[in-house]
């Protein structure tokens, strides 16, 4: 870990004591944002080249297991900018200068960057499609008019990474880098979820935004520009460290009522009794599954997409299923929004609604095992007449 345990512990600290206001009022989680940017964290997935730590994706999933446990709102807005600076780690697809100009920037205030990608009529384009938000050529660079939905973060961000094509005879399709606060550029505040409500993932409208030339990135031939969902397995499986810390948080949550809560007839803390003994072993068999699971997986990043995929499908499900124990143990309390469990319920319901979905997951699985089946039988039974030959001599 290129952070000290204690470093991320204390930042989660001041997350989860900030989370229970950020999620009651739905504003952008501000003061959880700024102690990640001031603990270092924000930054450390910047490549040694460019002065940064280097930390690797199995880094940043520890970090966001850790930010998670403190509130997942300000986890996942974190998370977009992390895994930026592990693409240009990675690919170095952004300009030189342009990229250094924004780290620069970051040492002044949070620097964070997402990108806009679904869109009202496209939806998810992990599922296939084209953007029909267009960039068109303008003398001095770029015009940007589309809307995007859920884009998280969107108050705060420094700047969004909006996909789009381009106005030209040959269109193309890339992102475009537009700083936020720019004119044309109008935040529509739909976001209403069960959950995460501190991400304020509203509707971003673009409307002839001017941006500089060098701000279009990666533009290809739109035949090769679908979203690549086995290729972002790695990083799918590391988001879901969020809701690993959620669920972590939910357990605390339970042991702690556990142990405080001291009925009359009984004379004892309900901790002790074999059902709560119980419903611990069971909590702790999933979330210390998954996480096993999750960490696992990442050690070793060698092109399976499929075991990533599954991964996190398995974790993801165990993570779900063990907040829902403890919610459902605790009954009342559960429920209330005093002991924390309720909005670590209502959080954990997202751990699979990141692109790709559960349901696509589930497709790229069941066409791969099909694929490996009919190459199977492909291969021929019979045996070679040379090795039988050699057989019988």
């Amino acid at each position: 870990m290129p952070k000290h345990p204690g470093v991320l512990d204390a930042t989660a600290r001041v997350l989860a004591e900030a989370a229970p206001d950020a999620d009651r009022s739905g504003h952008f989680p501000w003061k959880g944002i700024r102690a990640v940017h001031e603990s270092g964290l924000l930054e450390s997935t910047v490549a040694t080249r460019y002065g940064g730590e280097g930390a690797s994706l199995y880094d940043a999933a520890h970090i966001l297991a850790a930010l998670g446990r403190g509130d997942p709102s300000v986890a996942l807005i974190s998370a977009m900018t992390l895994f930026n600076h592990l693409g240009q780690a990675a690919k170095g697809h952004w300009p030189d200068d342009l990229y250094r100009r924004l780290l620069a920037e970051g040492k002044q205030r949070p620097l964070l960057l997402n990108a806009a990608r679904v869109e009202p009529e496209l939806g998810s384009p992990a599922r296939g499609g084209l953007p029909a938000t267009y960039a068109r050529p303008t003398s001095r660079g770029w015009s940007i008019t589309g809307r995007k939905r859920f884009v998280t973060g969107a108050h705060g961000l420094t700047h969004f990474l909006v996909w789009a094509h381009t106005k030209e005879p040959a269109a193309r399709v890339g992102t475009f880098v537009v700083p936020n606060g720019l004119p044309g550029i109008e935040i529509i505040e739909n976001w209403n979820s069960l959950g995460m409500r501190a991400t304020g993932s509203h509707d971003v409208q673009f409307t002839d935004v001017e941006i500089p030339a060098e701000n279009g990135l990666e533009l290809v031939d739109p035949s090769v520009a679908q979203q690549d969902n086995r290729g972002h397995a790695a990083m799918t499986l590391a988001l879901t460290a969020i809701y690993l810390g959620v669920a972590e948080a939910a357990q605390e949550a339970f042991i702690r009522f556990a142990h405080d809560r001291v009925p009359t007839n009984l004379g004892y803390p309900i901790a002790r009794t074999e059902r709560f003994v119980t419903l611990s072993g069971e909590i702790d068999l999933l979330v210390s599954g998954a996480r096993q699971i999750i960490f696992d997986a990442l050690k070793v990043i060698d092109g399976d997409a499929e075991r990533l995929i599954r991964a996190r499908l398995i974790a993801g499900r165990q993570l779900r299923t063990a907040v829902e124990i403890a919610v459902r143990g605790l009954g009342n309390p559960g429920l209330g929004a005093d002991l924390g469990l309720e909005r670590h319920f209502r959080d954990i319901q997202a751990v699979l609604v990141h692109a790709p979905q559960e349901d696509t997951s589930i497709s790229m699985l069941g066409r791969t095992a099909f694929d490996k089946w009919n190459r199977a039988q492909a291969v021929p039974t019979t045996v070679p007449t040379e090795r039988l030959a050699l057989k019988t001599a």
